[in-house]
Formats: C-alpha cells, structure tokens, sequence
C-alpha cells in the first residue's frame, strides 16, 4: 500500500524551502548549488524532489526559457506554524505544554532565549479574573 502523502514538508523538501525564503525564486541548478551535501546532489534528484513539492503545493512553478522557476507557495511562518501544529496534535494530543517541556529539554536554549520565552508567554498570559 502506498504511503499517503504528507501536506507537511519532509527533511529535504524543508532544506530546499529554506533556500526559497532565503534567496528568494530560484531554478533548480540554482538551489542545487545552495544545497550543501558532501557528496552534491544530482540534477536530476533536485529536479524530481523539487517537481513533487511543486505537486504537493508546496512550491509554484513559472516557466522561464527551458527551465522553470520555483517559488514558495506560502511564507515560511505559514509553514513553519502548519508543521508545529501537526506536530502538536499527532505527537502531544494537543498539549502545548507537553510540546514545549520536550522541546526545553532537547534544545538547552541559553539564558537570553528563555528571556524571550518569558517574554513571548507574558505577552500571550491573560489576565487574571477575580
């Protein structure tokens, strides 16, 4: 039985994404020679891995000569924010809590980021009503 396809990107698709928000459209030579892989990657690997994103609608497409031209369907908050909240429902029921428990405990973030956690939950707390 096939696997079912995935809206969300894989590790691949991901890194070829986050050469698209960097740089901005590009074809595929051009992101082949972003994308850093000891050994590279072969033409016809990105082009295929880059027409499925284009199929997964993650990734529009425009001519341009003999090639093509891809661009990120949607920006990478909006994906970003898709993925989380996948995540969230399959891996932790829901549980923001849950979420963010595994994710302190995984990446020891430094002293100035869980500032900026507390920050970004103190602007997010709602008051407390009496």
């Amino acid at each position: 039985m096939a696997r079912p396809r995935s809206e969300s990107p894989t590790p691949a698709e991901l890194e070829i994404l986050q050469i698209i928000w960097e740089r901005g459209p590009c074809t595929v030579r051009e992101a082949m020679e972003l994308l850093d892989h000891d050994p590279p990657r072969a033409y016809t690997s990105v082009m295929s891995l880059m027409s499925v994103m284009s199929d997964k609608g993650l990734l529009e497409r425009t001519p341009r000569g003999r090639a093509f031209v891809y661009a990120a369907k949607a920006p990478r908050d909006r994906t970003l924010k898709r993925m989380v909240g996948d995540l969230l429902e399959r891996a932790f029921n829901g549980s923001a809590s849950a979420l963010v428990t595994n994710l302190l405990d995984g990446a020891n973030p430094s002293d100035e980021e869980l500032d900026e956690i507390r920050d970004i939950i103190a602007t997010r707390a709602k008051p407390k009503r009496n």
